[in-house]
């Protein structure tokens, strides 16, 4: 009778181990997948990998423009999903000397009948340029709030770092414009992360 009821037990033991492996898992799996984007956008931004462009840029030295070269850098513009602002460059593409400082213009229009906020994301190719691609001012380190019918220009200064290795001629600067919602819920919004 005991050894009959020892070989029952084995197997519900073996059952709960298992189970509680199965459950450890995917709570493990939860955080990974939790944990990844943040892990990713700081890896990208150590790295340069994928593009992603730093914050402003602010350096104590005057820069000297190196006049012996010049890079072309390309603007590109797109809509996120849903977003129905027109949105693009007013210079396709501009011829910089290293070094010096220079400013372009995006515009934006709201063509809807309601107040909207957008938020523009950079991405830079080859990516190995975001080392050397330093913006000073843009319109994307903040959201940008049109009421319905308005557009604006929205003002972008960089710098081309000096030490920009030889192979590299062209920059292709991408912007992607999402829909932050309108700008009093993109203010509550704010308020709320804030105090959380």
């Amino acid at each position: 009778m005991a050894d009959q009821q020892a070989r029952e037990s084995a197997p519900r033991r073996s059952n709960a181990k298992v189970i509680g492996w199965c459950l450890s898992g995917v709570v493990g799996m939860f955080a990974f997948g939790f944990a990844l984007v943040p892990l990713y956008d700081v890896f990208c931004d150590i790295t340069g990998i994928n593009g992603k462009t730093g914050g402003r840029y602010e350096s104590t030295e005057r820069s000297v423009a190196d006049m012996n070269r010049t890079i072309k850098v390309q603007f590109l513009a797109q809509n996120g999903p849903g977003m129905p602002w027109i949105f693009r460059p007013v210079s396709r593409s501009v011829e910089v000397h290293p070094g010096e400082a220079t400013t372009v213009n995006f515009y934006a229009e709201n063509p809807t009948s309601r107040d909207m906020v957008g938020q523009a994301v950079p991405s830079l190719s080859p990516s190995e340029g975001t080392l050397y691609f330093h913006k000073t001012e843009c319109f994307c380190f903040n959201q940008q709030p049109l009421a319905a019918g308005e557009n604006t220009e929205m003002p972008l200064v960089f710098i081309v770092d000096q030490e920009i290795p030889s192979h590299i001629t062209k920059l292709t600067l991408s912007y992607t414009l999402y829909d932050q919602g309108e700008p009093q819920a993109a203010a509550a919004s704010t308020t709320t992360n804030d105090n959380g």
